[in-house]
């Protein structure tokens, strides 16, 4: 099906660089800078077409956003049906030719080409100098975001930071390079920023842009940078973040996926259904294939954890939240009989996610305990791409290697997280190492199937044998060909290799 997504035409027309998007023809490419950006109605419609360029169903709309994300134990998915595109990097022996990586790749290329155009016009404006900043903060904090998605999930990219020629073929540039510019754009926003947007969920922020920082930090002192004294960088720029007071844990973890733009939202994607922007990992893209609702309804089976992710899971009120371990199976007579998991009547035999499963207030599953009314595929939900969460636990980690030993406030920050889970306070006396692991374990739990954040923990700290090695025989079978740190970075789609012969394929594939 064809669908149409609400873009103004000011949007559409300066896609740029074909080398990394096919391009369309568009009778609208008529159109240039100088006859749209002249007022704060042009500047107001630029600006939002970069952050709807993210929201697609080819970006960040649809599960396929974490395809090359499967290799991590949260996320696996059947051995069969069709979901081949998610299961072969599931079984780490993922190709260039794989379909749904497109997303992983073209998204945030259409965002950092909206960007582009829009850094390059904002100053023609006629408006305040203050609007005008403010969306450029905005400009750049989506232009790095999309960046720090690509360059850790492909490792040399393209820099392209103004708007260039369709024909024109950039060399990928190097990983260092490429985080350098993220940073400058990030300090940058950072003073174009203001701390809020009242009235307007899912602008950037000037938190949004520290929080950003402050993970990109962090990364950069693992694998493949290993810079070191990035991590007092990145402790730093969290505690900025949390001494702010702008944002607190939801009470119960189970709010923050029923609810939009929570308290501890700091930045987030917004979506609309009525709109033709509808947010589909919620609903029936996690929902077992073998439930079925009395409307008919069904579910997609796309995404599930790992066997035994769930159980190392801790005992807690997060783990019963994150974890959908009981299946409503409808019977010939409409009623429901309830299963585990594990029973044979499930041809999965796998546990599933319970926290992407009711979208906004129920428009993704509709049930009660006993009975599932209806099965969505879309849904309202805003889609939180940095949580409070992930700031509290940088810190803690950050601090922590920086220093050699975890001080009370690492503690404080790392408890915090623990006590909304439901969970008692990390013992004290750590040593550096083991409260480092305790940090990641937390996080691997707080966001399980949440965009790649633990997929991007095992690549930067560099463990994936140990993580495969916890690995359950009733999962797909790992590929035995596959030499493991070939496969921290996912390949170059084929389309954007066959456009651009000077490149040279990530190893491996």
């Amino acid at each position: 099906m064809k669908r149409k997504y609400l873009i103004p035409v000011t949007f559409i027309i300066w896609l740029g660089f074909s080398g990394c998007q096919k391009l369309n023809e568009d009778p609208k490419a008529t159109l240039t800078p100088a006859s749209y950006f002249k007022t704060q109605s042009d500047l107001d419609a630029a600006l939002a077409g970069v952050y709807t360029v993210l929201s697609y169903d080819g970006s960040y709309g649809f599960t396929s956003r974490m395809t090359s994300y499967f290799g991590a134990d949260d996320l696996t998915t059947d051995p069969g049906l069709n979901k081949a595109d998610m299961r072969d990097f599931d079984r780490l022996s993922g190709g260039s030719a794989n379909n749904s990586l497109e997303a992983e790749w073209q998204g945030p290329w259409r965002c950092i080409y909206q960007a582009n155009n829009l850094l390059a016009n904002y100053k023609k404006v006629n408006t305040a100098d203050s609007l005008k900043n403010q969306a450029a903060g905005q400009a750049l904090f989506l232009r790095a975001w999309s960046y720090y998605m690509l360059v850790r999930t492909f490792g040399p990219v393209p820099l392209v930071l103004t708007p260039i020629a369709a024909d024109d073929r950039p060399a990928r540039a190097s990983i260092d390079s490429v985080y350098t510019s993220i940073v400058s754009d990030l300090q940058t926003a950072i003073g174009l920023l203001p701390v809020s947007f009242p009235g307007e969920p899912g602008k950037a922020t000037l938190n949004a842009a520290k929080s950003l920082l402050a993970d990109v930090y962090l990364t950069m002192a693992g694998w493949p940078l290993k810079l070191q004294d990035h991590y007092s960088l990145a402790a730093s720029q969290a505690n900025e973040v949390i001494q702010s007071n702008q944002y607190s844990l939801v009470p119960k973890f189970a709010d923050v996926f029923n609810q939009n733009n929570t308290s501890e939202s700091i930045f987030a994607l917004q979506f609309d259904v009525s709109g033709s922007l509808p947010q589909r990992t919620y609903g029936s893209s996690c929902v077992p294939l073998d439930e079925i609702a009395t409307n008919n309804s069904s579910g997609w089976d796309d995404y599930y954890p790992e066997i035994n992710f769930y159980l190392n899971a801790p005992v807690c009120d997060r783990t019963d939240a994150t974890f959908y371990t009981t299946l409503k199976l409808k019977q010939t007579n409409n009623s429901f009989l309830l299963v585990p998991w594990s029973s044979p009547l499930t041809h999965a035999g796998h546990p599933y996610f319970k926290k992407f499963r009711s979208g906004l207030g129920g428009d993704g599953v509709s049930e009660t305990a006993t009975v599932i009314n209806s099965i969505n595929p879309s849904t309202n939900k805003a889609l939180d791409l940095i949580r409070y969460p992930l700031v509290l636990l940088d810190f803690a980690e950050a601090t922590t290697v920086a220093t050699g030993s975890p001080s009370a406030d690492a503690y404080a920050a790392i408890n915090q997280v623990r006590t909304r889970a439901g969970l008692p306070n990390l013992a004290p006396g750590l040593s550096a190492t083991d409260f480092q692991d305790s940090v990641v374990k937390e996080r691997a739990y707080e966001f399980a199937g949440e965009t790649g954040v633990r997929w991007f923990d095992i690549c930067r700290l560099q463990i994936l044998p140990q993580v495969l090695a916890a690995r359950s025989t009733s999962e797909n079978p790992i590929n035995p060909a596959t030499v493991i740190q070939n496969a921290y970075l996912a390949p170059i789609p084929n389309k954007e290799m066959l456009r651009n012969p000077q490149w040279t394929q990530n190893a491996g594939y």
